[in-house]
């Protein structure tokens, strides 16, 4: 889904902002590919720069941003 729902306040804890994306190489799919591995993806956005992953839980989005952090992506730390 492309939904990162902005308006319920329930699914503000479990998005996950993914900074300093490289988007002219790093893809949506790629996104998913990356942060799936936290736990079901109800949502992911990729916009210029930037991407938001919207997970089931906010369990699954403080593993994400505990394990993603710093990380580096095509050339960019997140």
């Amino acid at each position: 889904s492309n939904v990162t729902n902005k308006t319920d306040p329930r699914s503000l804890n479990s998005r996950v902002f993914i900074g300093n994306l490289n988007t002219l190489v790093v893809k949506k799919s790629d996104v998913e590919a990356i942060f799936s591995k936290y736990g079901k993806i109800v949502g992911c956005s990729v916009h210029k720069g930037f991407a938001f992953v919207q997970y089931v839980n906010e369990r699954n989005a403080r593993a994400a941003v505990a394990g993603e952090d710093g990380r580096m992506i095509a050339g960019q730390g997140l």
